[in-house]
Formats: C-alpha cells, structure tokens, sequence
C-alpha cells in the first residue's frame, strides 16, 4: 500500500468532524466556552454524543486538535505565499496569514475576536513568536538598544492584537493592504531611530 492510501481519511469522518467543528464555532459565537457542553455540540452538528467521542476524548481534546490543525493550515498558507511571489519579505509572509484568517473570518472571528478561546490565543502567539525571532535573529538590534526577547514579545503581541481587532470590525482593510502596513511597523530602522 502506497503511503498516501494509508494516510487516506475517509471523507464521511471528515465531514463529521468539520460538522462538530462548525457547531462549535457556532455555539462560541452565542456562549461563553466554559457553558458548552458535548450534548450542545452533538445536538447542533446534528450526531449523537456517541459520535462526538468517537472523535475527540472531550472539548478541550477537540480544540487542542482544532488549534493543531490551525497551526498547520497557518504554516501551509504561508509557505504556499512565499513560493507563489518567490520571495520572503514580511509582507509576503504575513500576506499568507492574513489571506488564511480572511478566508477563514467566521473561525477567527470567534476564537480570536469576540470569545477570546485561550488555547488558540496560545497557538498564534506561538507562531508569531517563532516568524518574529526568526526575522529578528537575521537584523542586529545591537547599537539601538533593543534586546531580541523583548523585540519578540512587543512585534507577536501587536501582531496577535491587530489581527484580532482586525476580524472583530469585519476587516475593513484588505489582507494585502495590511501586509504592507505590518511591514512598514516592523521596519526596526523606521521604529527605533533617534532622530
């Protein structure tokens, strides 16, 4: 058996799940996440409770993996920007981010905007921080003063903040347009000079 038939998900398991997925995300936009119970989800997702557990050990078992699977679609859309414009400029790089949220403004919306869903909060923040120091290891911060942790720590919480604020007004800018404004607020030579 060839590898990519072994790795195969059958198509019903993956309509269940993204049927839980959408009931979940639906029941965050009406309630707080401590108020959501696996009997809610099933109801709304249409299954039964035995479903649910056939999938996911419980809720938080089903966001961690939703937040998992997040991380990759993130990376994936990323990647695919930087390969598609051959060249990895930050606003290319958060182009793909920014293109991936605005497809996905439903999702974001909630776990991010409105509700707030810790774990994924986490996730982000992780990539964020990851992409930052990255970028911030290649450029020398030395002879401005500027420690590299405390770069990361204010460049992913602005990111993380913006985009959440982003998707809570509906995106009033396009995905391109604020690529291009993140680039020109990560330009340390534009933010940190003493003139």
């Amino acid at each position: 058996m060839k590898e990519t038939e072994k790795t195969k998900v059958d198509p019903r398991v993956l309509r269940t799940r993204q049927l839980l997925k959408n009931a979940l995300v639906e029941l965050l936009e009406e309630m707080e996440p401590d108020k959501i119970t696996v009997n809610r989800i099933a109801e709304r997702a249409t299954i039964n409770r035995v479903t649910f557990y056939l999938h996911y050990r419980d809720i938080q078992d089903m966001m961690e993996k939703m937040a998992e699977e997040m991380v990759v679609e993130i990376e994936k859309a990323m990647t695919k920007t930087i390969e598609e414009k051959k060249t990895g400029g930050d606003d290319v790089i958060l182009l793909g981010l920014l293109e991936h949220v605005a497809a996905n403004a439903k999702f974001y919306k909630v776990i991010i905007g409105s509700r707030g869903v810790p774990i994924f909060h986490e996730r982000l923040r992780d990539i964020f921080v990851k992409k930052i120091n990255d970028g911030v290891t290649k450029q020398s911060l030395e002879g401005k003063g500027i420690q590299q942790d405390v770069a990361v720590w204010f460049g992913s919480a602005a990111m993380l903040g913006t985009i959440a604020s982003w998707v809570r007004n509906d995106m009033p800018y396009s995905p391109q347009f604020l690529a291009r404004q993140f680039a020109l607020l990560f330009r340390r030579e534009d933010l940190y000079e003493n003139d």
